[in-house]
């Protein structure tokens, strides 16, 4: 290579922009008066920086024994694929935590990274603690429309294909294997998307009470993601109204959300059969 040629792409190098942060408009509800009861709205834009951030999907599963269920995660799928796929571009470590799976992904790359993380403390909880109120839905019956709803049962055997799985990314469905990886790769940010809201995303060891409660600044990507709700059931709501009041105990809390227009632009995301 010629000298001068070599000096020019030394210096290009040397000047490069660092990745630019994502920027998020983070969407929560704050108490208004201690003990009230009474939230207000609130959105403040951060800026993550990309290396120090991860996505968790949690539970895209290949199937589900519930078949309404199965078709707003293949519908949500390749939206997902759009998301995950600018993020792990940009930087972004990417985590699959397909519960109940592990013996599929024995031998590939991501589950061994994550299953070599060296062990990490938890930092404590970051978001303060505040007592929940009431949950805003039953789901004491499983929560599926279906009319005629099959029998209940781990019939789950991989994630969904639509979502690529790449060798840089992790995949786990332990708690404490998704925090080692995080901590390894510095991260300090946390997009939870994934099902089921009221169920999984909420109560995993991957995923927003555990990641909260170890520390990590977490928030819920609310177009993508889905409940487990029965419209028959109280408060006998919509199933995407009987969505937005999980997401709304959320953001009250545990996190703030955001939408996947802030990644992708144009719109957020919307389920077919949403016609509200």
């Amino acid at each position: 290579m010629k000298p001068m040629i070599l000096t020019l792409l030394l210096v290009s190098l040397a000047t490069a922009a660092p990745a630019a942060n994502l920027e998020l408009h983070l969407r929560s509800r704050a108490e208004t008066v201690k003990g009230s009861g009474k939230f207000d709205l609130a959105t403040t834009t951060e800026h993550w920086d990309p290396k120090k951030t991860a996505v968790v999907i949690c539970d895209m599963w290949d199937r589900h024994w519930c078949k309404a269920a199965a078709a707003r995660v293949a519908e949500m799928a390749p939206r997902m694929k759009q998301v995950v796929s600018k993020l792990r571009d940009q930087g972004v470590l990417i985590i699959h935590c397909p519960g109940e799976t592990m013996g599929f992904y024995a031998d590939h790359p991501a589950r061994k990274a994550a299953q070599a993380a060296p062990p990490a403390k938890p930092q404590g909880r970051r978001r303060p603690a505040i007592r929940e109120g009431s949950f805003p839905i039953n789901d004491s019956d499983g929560g599926c429309s279906d009319e005629h709803p099959c029998p209940m049962g781990l019939v789950w055997t991989r994630e969904i294909a639509t979502l690529e799985i790449k060798p840089i990314d992790g995949i786990s469905d332990k708690g404490e294997e998704v925090y080692n990886l995080m901590r390894r790769k510095e991260v300090e940010n946390v997009i939870v998307m994934g099902v089921h809201t009221n169920m999984c995303v909420l109560n995993r060891p991957y995923a927003i009470k555990a990641l909260v409660n170890k520390g990590m600044n977490v928030a819920l990507m609310r177009d993508l993601t889905d409940t487990m709700y029965n419209p028959q059931m109280p408060p006998k709501v919509d199933h995407f109204a009987g969505t937005d009041l999980v997401i709304e105990f959320i953001e009250k809390y545990w996190c703030p959300s955001l939408t996947s227009d802030q990644i992708l632009g144009g719109v957020p995301f919307r389920f077919a059969a949403d016609t509200r």
